[in-house]
């Protein structure tokens, strides 16, 4: 069965490409088509077996700062008993492809396309690709800003099936989130959503706002405005925006306009830079 999320191949492109592309670096956005997501440019962890990534956003002075994030692919019988020395990052996770087997402190998760995992900081962990076909999942990092008299945020594990999602108001449902986290809880300083368009559906002005962004394309396509620019953008591809970066868009269908939200929240902005 193919997975509804979108996917890399890898490879390369043949020599009789052109060279031009869709992919755009400002000082206020970026956009990483599909197209660039090949081969050359894969990394490598240590403490990962018959594993590569795709990083698709790191912090970057004088860009967006928060969160890292990346796009992992896991060969059968691949991954990590050490995935992430840091013990003050967290991490989410969310399976696009194939199955994968989750170990937190000691309980075991089986993952599959959809599957959504937060993981707080100093969480103890494992992932193992224990089936026969190649998996893949995002991997969004950010360091957690403690505070003092509000408690660490708990691991779970849940799906995208399993979140009802919630219509933005006056939209007639055309604009949904499926929300992972409450917004109300505090403990949480970055929330991870899945934003849905259906067609003609539309973000009706340009917001701008101080959290930074990082969204990859699930499904569909839309064009997307940013800040000055119209930019088309499709399955697969990332758009990765610094605070305040004016943005809307329009869902084009005919499927519905899915992505992957970052956004940091629930701080006070530090004053010590």
């Amino acid at each position: 069965m193919r997975s509804p999320y979108w996917t890399p191949s890898g490879g390369l492109p043949p020599q009789t490409q052109l060279l031009s592309d869709r992919a755009v670096f400002t000082t206020g956005y970026a956009v990483i088509p599909k197209g660039v997501l090949s081969d050359i440019v894969t990394s490598y962890l240590p403490f990962w077996s018959k594993t590569r990534l795709w990083v698709l956003a790191r912090p970057m002075t004088g860009f967006s700062e928060s969160f890292s994030h990346y796009l992992m692919e896991v060969e059968a019988g691949g991954g990590s008993d050490r995935p992430d020395d840091n013990s003050a990052v967290q991490s989410v996770l969310f399976v696009t492809s194939g199955a994968l087997s989750l170990t937190i402190d000691g309980t075991s998760h089986a993952l599959t396309a959809g599957s959504y995992a937060y993981l707080p900081a100093a969480t103890t962990w494992r992932l193992v690709n224990d089936g026969d076909q190649t998996a893949t999942f995002h991997w969004i990092r950010k360091r957690y800003h403690a505070v003092k008299g509000i408690d660490h945020p708990d691991a779970f594990v849940t799906s995208d099936a399993a979140i009802e999602p919630i219509a933005m108001p006056d939209t007639n449902g055309r604009w949904a989130t499926t929300r992972f986290v409450d917004q109300a809880d505090l403990r949480h300083d970055m929330h991870v959503n899945i934003v849905t368009f259906q067609p003609g559906g539309t973000i009706p002005f340009a917001e701008t706002h101080v959290m930074e962004h990082g969204l990859f394309v699930l499904s569909g396509k839309a064009v997307y405005h940013l800040n000055q620019d119209w930019v088309e953008v499709e399955a697969g591809d990332y758009m990765w925006l610094r605070a305040f970066c004016p943005q809307a868009c329009y869902a084009g269908g005919p499927d519905p306009f899915r992505y992957l939200l970052y956004k940091d929240v629930n701080r006070h902005m530090p004053l010590d830079l």
